[in-house]
């Protein structure tokens, strides 16, 4: 990915962020693929998954099975 495309991704954190609370994920949704970085690294690393991996682990997280 260029830098530039990489300067166009729109990145979200959970609504249970808070300034405090700096240890964090942020997603970003490119469609089929969802990245997630670190908030404090943001220049750092990312991990792509696919959304239906990502909405698997969401919803285990959420404590629904995963069929």
């Amino acid at each position: 990915m260029s830098a530039n495309a990489a300067s166009r991704i729109t990145w979200r954190k959970s609504s249970h962020s808070s300034p405090q609370h700096s240890d964090c994920v942020e997603i970003a949704s490119l469609g089929a693929v969802i990245l997630v970085r670190d908030s404090k690294d943001a220049a750092g690393q990312r991990l792509a998954v696919s959304a239906s991996s990502w909405q698997a682990l969401v919803s285990v997280v959420k404590g629904r099975s995963h069929a």
